[in-house]
């Protein structure tokens, strides 16, 4: 194909130049299949070659531009078979630096001594003398030209096999001077000009081929802002529609009559977060809300205000967790809170024999049972409501889209609400879950102590298993976490793996029960052990992270983390969760010998504070939201320029942009908002099911 073929952003990328059916599958593995997604797809990083370092100032293992002059004829020499040098000398007006090539013989005879040349690359040293090895190379007078690869600065782009650096530089000029005119532009003028950004084909031409480093920064800005206004629209416009659709209205009670039947009194963020929850079952729309707090803030409690106040409405409830073990916790909880006011609780597990789970459609057919607390057993074909009214999820992010939505389609519209232990930062939060209402729990029940942490490393070791000998004397319990479930030859040895840990730990303390717990072990097996735990018939449970959000154990007092430095702040933050829960002072020990200024900084954060959210704010700004939400469990598409932790300032700004806009056009019917009500609609069809 020709260049005559190409019509616009919607050609196939098999119409550019030179691009055969291996290089069209190349970029697909990319996800790019026509000239719009090639243009959207932004270098990672760049290398500035438009600035020259005099050779006197390059400093070894810096990577620079050096304009020099070819001072001897290049050598070429034939070490062995299939390795050929290029030797030469450079010089400019303040010193000399040795270059070589390997396996590049053209280079003896295309460069000339006497004439100058930019080279790029990393400055080695030998002896005394500085050097370049395979250095990027061309001829001065081409520096800073079109099509040139020194003099300016080059963008870096993700490659898959077949791919090149060079081929994806003349595939992109080629893209952008054919989508010239018809490029993605999203954005209403009036944003443009209030927020004071870049026109969409500056914004294109300088995020793939910068004049400089200002040029660079206005049209990263300008797609950043775009791309995170695009979204922000996308979820308050889905936010909207949810809205307008009938829900359950449920007729008002005074929930003062559930506060007056327990036996404490709810902390105020419990009593505020559900009287946001009231409020939204009695407003006709359907309630989409997240309950978000630290293990232990009390959210259950939340969930059983729901829970009565749809019962006073005649309602059932569902009440969905990502195992047994945590259904079996949630089921003891409100029994304890619900019977006592009239309210039957049943459990639905896949565990349970064909006639318990007989018994259980049938209560829950004819309305018996007022709350099913279970896993995805829940939403078997067989599970049929009376009339389910509410539907609650525990740590929404371990179960797909589909396992959701198939529960919720169990009743008329019921309302929803999700609760989660993984604090994220608000203005984050605000987006991931843009289609859900917030309430943060942010204060403990009382007579919660705050979990002391401390940051040791090996040379304590003697001490710590004292400790832990003396705390299960007293007839407390003991996590211990590893960062690995086996001994693996590609990584450190000095990392400690579950299950050669917990034999350790058998060994130095032989009169102790010691059971070991970790991800590849089949549910059952790992069930059983979790539950002899937690009924305290072992002494330390050695375990991965497959603990951190587990089973309710108050009378643990002990969590050692092993190789701390290996977690990120909200996995520790997690894991510390799981103690603390008795009315004895309750201890984290992590354990690390890493001597890196960053990794004494993050364990400092665990010391210093045990705040949920603090934590997740440094946990982002160390590891971006990539690391931090762990294998893309959080409902956002991928971003394809904005950076979640450090575009915050951006993100704000989009998002009031995006709500200003909205309360004039709505729907976004208005002429000048065509392109971006079909952004919006593109985002929702390629990233079908992703959103929460």
């Amino acid at each position: 194909m020709n260049r005559k073929q190409i019509s616009g952003p919607d050609s196939p990328v098999s119409a550019l130049p030179g691009v055969g059916p291996k290089k069209v599958e190349a970029f697909e593995k990319l996800g790019v299949t026509t000239l719009r997604e090639l243009v959207t797809l932004f270098p990672r990083r760049y290398e500035d070659r438009s600035r020259f370092t005099p050779i006197y100032l390059a400093v070894p293992g810096d990577t620079v531009c050096i304009r020099a002059m070819v001072a001897q004829e290049p050598r070429l020499n034939r070490i062995r078979r299939g390795m050929e040098l290029v030797k030469l000398r450079a010089v400019d007006d303040t010193g000399a630096i040795d270059v070589t090539f390997f396996n590049q013989s053209y280079r003896k005879d295309q460069l000339k001594k006497g004439e100058s040349y930019i080279f790029y690359g990393k400055v080695g040293v030998m002896g005394q003398r500085k050097t370049l090895t395979n250095p990027i190379c061309e001829p001065e007078s081409r520096a800073g030209t079109p099509g040139s690869i020194t003099g300016r600065i080059m963008p870096v782009y993700p490659l898959s096999a077949g791919l090149t650096q060079r081929v994806m530089l003349d595939a992109m000029r080629t893209a952008l001077d054919a989508c010239s005119g018809v490029l993605p532009d999203a954005l209403p003028e009036a944003v443009v000009t209030k927020y004071g950004l870049a026109q969409a084909g500056f914004a294109y031409e300088n995020i793939h081929f910068p004049a400089d480093m200002g040029a660079l920064e206005l049209a990263r800005r300008r797609l950043i802002f775009e791309e995170l206004f695009v979204l922000a629209c996308a979820m308050q416009r889905m936010r909207s529609g949810r809205e307008k659709t009938g829900g359950r209205k449920l007729k008002p009670y005074p929930i003062k009559e559930f506060y007056q039947a327990l036996p404490f009194t709810p902390t105020g963020a419990q009593q505020r977060a559900i009287q946001d929850a009231v409020r939204d079952l009695c407003s006709g729309a359907p309630m989409n809300r997240l309950i978000q707090g630290d293990v232990g803030s009390g959210k259950t409690l939340v969930a059983a205000g729901c829970i009565w106040y749809a019962w006073k409405n005649g309602c059932q409830s569902a009440f969905m967790a990502p195992t047994e073990i945590l259904a079996e916790q949630h089921e003891k909880t409100l029994i304890s809170l619900l019977e006592p006011l009239g309210i039957r609780v049943g459990r639905l597990t896949g565990s349970m024999t064909v006639k318990q789970k007989r018994e259980v459609y049938t209560h829950l057919a004819d309305g018996s049972i007022d709350v099913a607390v279970g896993t995805h057993a829940l939403i078997q074909e067989a599970v049929q409501f009376h009339d389910l009214a509410l539907v609650i999820t525990d740590e929404q992010h371990r179960f797909g889209v589909k396992q959701r939505s198939a529960l919720t389609e169990k009743g008329d519209h019921p309302h929803t609400l999700v609760m989660s232990a993984t604090p994220i930062p608000r203005t984050l939060a605000l987006m991931i879950y843009g289609d859900l209402d917030m309430s943060i729990i942010d204060e403990l029940p009382p007579g919660r102590h705050p979990v002391e942490t401390y940051v040791v490393d090996e040379r304590y070791r003697a001490r710590l298993t004292a400790f832990m000998d003396k705390l299960i004397e007293e007839g407390r319990q003991v996590f211990v976490v590893c960062p690995m479930v086996e001994e693996n030859d590609e990584v450190p040895g000095d990392l400690k793996s579950a299950e050669e840990h917990a034999v350790n730990v058998q060994r130095l303390l032989p009169h102790r029960k010691v059971a070991c717990i970790h991800g590849k072990m089949k549910a059952k097996d790992k069930e059983a052990i979790m539950a002899a735990f937690a009924a305290g018939e072992t002494d330390i449970l050695v375990a991965t992270t497959v603990i951190e959000v587990g089973v309710d154990v108050p009378n643990a007092a002990l969590m050692i983390v092993e190789n701390a430095e290996r977690f990120g702040l909200s996995q520790l933050h997690q894991l510390r969760g799981r103690i603390g829960r008795g009315a004895f002072q309750s201890y984290c020990i992590l354990v690390s010998d890493s001597d890196t200024e960053e990794a004494k900084a993050r364990l400092k954060v665990m010391h210093d504070t045990t705040d949920g959210f603090k934590i997740a704010e440094a946990d982002l700004r160390a590891r971006g939201p990539g690391d931090f939400f762990g294998s893309r469990q959080h409902g956002l598409p991928e971003m394809h320029v904005a950076d979640l932790m450090t575009d915050m300032n951006v993100l704000e700004e989009a998002r009031d942009a995006a709500q200003d806009l909205l309360q004039s056009d709505p729907k976004l019917e208005l002429p000048q908002h065509e392109k971006l009500r079909k952004q919006c609609d593109r985002l929702f069809e390629v990233n079908a099911g992703q959103f929460n």
